[in-house]
């Protein structure tokens, strides 16, 4: 898993399972300590997710959300939207269709 980041946008890419869950974890809370408003996490060049990591994400944004901030979720594929929904957690999140390209 490799994180960059660009502002208020955190860039994952690779496989982003219970093995880098700790990792992104962090990673985001520094991200929101860091930023007011919305952060953007972009998972457009995320080869994998699994439930634990998005239940992470899930847990961020609640926490985002209590301190007047919001997570956004970026590139998310199509199989990353379904397993959204189907675990229900999409109600934490504003979800964009497609990375903006650079």
């Amino acid at each position: 898993m490799q994180i960059m980041t660009d502002g208020p946008i955190l860039m994952l890419s690779g496989d982003f399972d219970v093995r880098s869950t700790g990792q992104v974890r962090n990673a985001v809370y520094d991200h929101l300590r860091q930023h007011d408003g919305a952060i953007t996490i972009d998972l457009s060049e995320v080869d994998t997710i699994d439930l634990t990591a998005l239940k992470v994400l899930a847990v961020a944004s609640r926490f985002a959300f209590r301190g007047g901030q919001r997570i956004v979720l970026r590139g998310a594929c199509p199989a990353v939207r379904r397993m959204l929904h189907l675990s229900h957690l999409i109600r934490f999140f504003e979800v964009e269709r497609d990375a903006i390209a650079v």
